[in-house]
């Protein structure tokens, strides 16, 4: 039962990360893309006042379940496991985590862009 709760939280990790990253492209998930990232930086600076830059609770609840399925050393960042799982490589965590940020910032910006600046200049 545990290994499928972390098949099904990795899933979850994956459809957010996606998500975040995507979202902003189809008109019909603009708006959703919006609450979902803000809701994504409230965790990461927000709840990270508390928990540490970055806190997420979707990887906290999966670590827990790794734990108990008898993993150690995991990162801090389900997004450096991911790559490191995938590639058999070990990235280092602060080009993981700043990649993680800039392209999380270019899908905000460009949320930002086709829901408020592109949409006016259509009305026009």
């Amino acid at each position: 039962m545990l290994k499928l709760l972390d098949i099904f939280l990795s899933l979850v990790h994956l459809l957010i990360i996606g998500f975040n990253l995507f979202a902003w492209i189809w008109p019909a998930t603009r708006k959703a893309h919006l609450i979902v990232a803000g809701l994504t930086l409230a965790s990461w600076f927000i709840l990270g006042i508390w928990y540490g830059w970055g806190y997420c609770p979707v990887t906290d609840w999966e670590w827990s379940v790794k734990e108990k399925l008898g993993e150690t050393g995991l990162p801090n960042s389900f997004i450096k496991y991911f790559a490191d799982k995938m590639t058999g490589r070990n990235f280092p965590p602060a080009l993981i985590d700043r990649l993680t940020l800039f392209t999380f910032l270019a899908a905000i910006i460009a949320s930002v862009y086709v829901n408020y600046f592109r949409s006016k200049r259509k009305q026009r």
